[in-house]
């Protein structure tokens, strides 16, 4: 027998509006034990498709037509803050920068400040806590302490420069606009939010795409960021800059294109409400928006995301027994898959919800998140077969 034997009709297409809704979708694991996989999209389904975006800018829709098609009911506000950004690649418990010209040392908040020197053969600054103060140290061959006006400094410091400071961690380097400053043991770096957004689009999407999808994709980022802001006011950051989070890079990320897209977008975010929206987004819907946490995170069709140029729309890829079994070891030796719950949208039902694992010792039961967790799958809508 070649590739696996379906026990159930698949190609369906549910109706516009279905729910979440229990299907019996079975099939054998064939004699090779490679079990083939189509898919559609790639990640959550939540909010924007990137693709999909891309695709609505090609048919001409504006940066806003496109933000209201996929966060519907959301209202296109200003806002202008500084936000605080976890580095988290900076793990030492101290913050390092390179020495420049108009670099200086102050008091979160901006006051005191001081201009550092630059004693012969400085390569580096650092903040470091010791006993409850901040130390400020340099290193020319050895470390040597530094106290501004013979002070002792005491309370969250941070380094400032106008235009970058440049801070050294993992033996590299990276430039940060605003400041870099040691927040107990975290290094935060504290901006502009616009300047924050520059810092995140190449990473987040290609900059060569449409104008509109890039700008489409300047306005989520910079409210997803205002939505994280509001929701962590009193830590010491308030977003991080992993995709827990969004990818940011700082300076070093920026491109023009990137940066033509905030410039047009200055300050735009969506609220609902009068807050900020959670804009999640994601590379592809695969044609079908999954519903989320918020009321404009809606479960819809998605003319847009499957156009010629969406790689993601559609997939295939092979999982195989052994892997399931190493990955479950109490089922003993697969027999089939009982896919029982899907969300109820677009083809074969939709998402999978729910899945059953028929082994020769034991069921599991598992959520078709974990089951696409598990083995690096695109999204958790895919057939088997």
């Amino acid at each position: 027998m070649v590739g696996l034997t379906l026990l159930a009709t698949l190609l369906v297409t549910a109706p516009p509006g279905a729910a979440s809704r229990a299907v019996s979708q079975s099939y054998t694991v064939p004699f090779n034990g490679t079990l083939k996989l189509t898919g559609h999209g790639y990640g959550h389904g939540h909010g924007m498709s990137q693709y999909g975006a891309r695709g609505a800018a090609r048919q001409g829709l504006t940066h806003r037509q496109i933000l209201a098609f996929y966060y519907p009911g959301t209202t296109v506000s200003s806002i202008g803050r500084t936000i605080r950004v976890l580095i988290t690649a900076d793990t030492d418990h101290d913050v390092r920068v390179v020495p420049a010209s108009g670099l200086r040392v102050r008091k979160m908040g901006g006051s005191p400040s001081y201009l550092l020197p630059t004693p012969a053969r400085t390569t580096t600054w650092r903040l470091r806590t010791v006993s409850g103060n901040t130390a400020l140290d340099y290193f020319n061959g050895s470390w040597h302490t530094y106290k501004p006006d013979g002070k002792t400094l005491s309370g969250a410091h941070e380094f400032y420069r106008p235009g970058r400071v440049t801070l050294r961690v993992d033996g590299t380097t990276r430039a940060y606009r605003g400041v870099l400053r040691l927040d107990g043991s975290n290094t935060v770096n504290a901006l502009p939010l616009d300047q924050y957004v520059k810092g995140v689009i190449p990473r987040e999407m290609p900059t060569s795409w449409e104008p509109a999808a890039v700008r489409a994709q300047a306005v989520a980022a910079r409210t997803y960021a205002a939505f994280d802001r509001a929701a962590h006011l009193t830590r010491s950051y308030h977003t991080c800059d992993t995709t827990s989070c969004q990818v940011y890079g700082g300076l070093a990320a920026e491109d023009s294109r990137g940066s033509a897209a905030v410039a047009a977008t200055e300050k735009q975010v969506l609220t609902y409400k009068g807050t900020p929206a959670f804009t999640q987004f994601g590379s592809s819907s695969g044609g079908w928006l999954s519903a989320g946490s918020r009321p404009y995170l809606v479960a819809k069709a998605d003319k847009y995301d499957g156009f010629s140029g969406n790689p993601m729309h559609t997939w295939n890829t092979t999982v195989s027994r052994g892997a399931i079994q190493r990955a479950w070891p109490s089922l003993g030796t697969l027999k089939r898959v009982v896919v029982t719950q899907r969300d109820g949208h677009g083809d074969w039902y939709g998402r999978v919800e729910r899945m059953t694992l028929d082994g020769s010792r034991n069921n599991v039961v598992v959520s078709g998140d974990t089951f696409r967790s598990r083995f690096g799958l695109r999204s958790s809508w895919f057939k088997f077969g």
